[in-house]
């Protein structure tokens, strides 16, 4: 069965262009210009990554994302027309879980689509859990099959990118993992120093969802110049 994708821009020809690339790799396409619309379909069906635009009239793409991870933890790429850092970092940090900035390659976001998909499915098997996929760290717990995680016996609400850098430290827990080693294990491609501020917002979440200090954290350790380490 092939997975489900949810397009939204209002601008009809980049719909459509990003449709049919993802139809010819034989993905099944939901494309909507109006986001309104794409909310509706969004609460009722089951997808597995979604494409949003920033700039919509109705409904900006950040406020969508927002809405869609108030209840699922499928990817989320967001398209962006400004080269600003703080379109980027809004987007990060509402839930997103990567971002491209137009004018973009057809073909680039393909690779982007195909590499979150993989490590959705990665960590949402439902074959039954093993004790190799679950990493417990003093309260914190981590289920790669069941894509769970709990901090003092509460869940923890993660996006999949979160749950991936979460659990690639606590993988690796008491030695430094930098940036660019996190980059690779989350997305599986080459790293570009741009990419350096993107892990830094992702690990910014994590600990504010984990209600994790930066001056004296718990858990993620940032070790200045080398990148980040859970203490074993």
């Amino acid at each position: 069965m092939s997975e489900k994708i949810l397009i939204v821009d209002d601008e009809k020809e980049i719909t459509d262009l990003i449709s049919l690339y993802l139809q010819n790799e034989n993905y099944t396409v939901y494309a909507f210009y109006d986001p309104l619309e794409a909310w509706k379909l969004a609460e009722t069906e089951e997808l597995d990554l979604a494409i949003l635009d920033v700039m919509m009239p109705k409904m900006d793409g950040f406020k969508l994302c927002q809405k869609i991870r108030e209840n699922h933890n499928y990817p989320i790429i967001m398209l962006t027309a400004k080269e600003e850092e703080t379109d980027k970092i809004t987007g990060l940090t509402l839930g997103a879980d990567d971002y491209m900035t137009k004018p973009f390659r057809p073909l680039e976001l393909i690779a982007r689509v195909k590499a979150q998909l993989r490590r959705y499915k990665k960590y949402n098997q439902t074959a039954p859990s093993e004790d190799s996929q679950i990493i417990v760290h003093g309260s914190l717990m981590l289920n790669s099959l069941t894509h769970e995680c709990t901090l003092d016996e509460k869940p923890l609400s993660l996006t999949p990118t979160e749950f991936t850098i979460l659990y690639v430290l606590c993988q690796k827990k008491g030695q430094v993992i930098s940036a660019e080693e996190l980059f690779h294990a989350v997305w599986g491609e080459e790293y570009f120093s741009k990419s350096n501020n993107t892990i830094t917002v992702h690990i910014r979440h994590l600990r504010e969802k984990m209600n994790d200090s930066f001056e004296d954290p718990k858990y993620i350790k940032t070790v200045w110049g080398c990148g980040y380490k859970i203490e074993g």
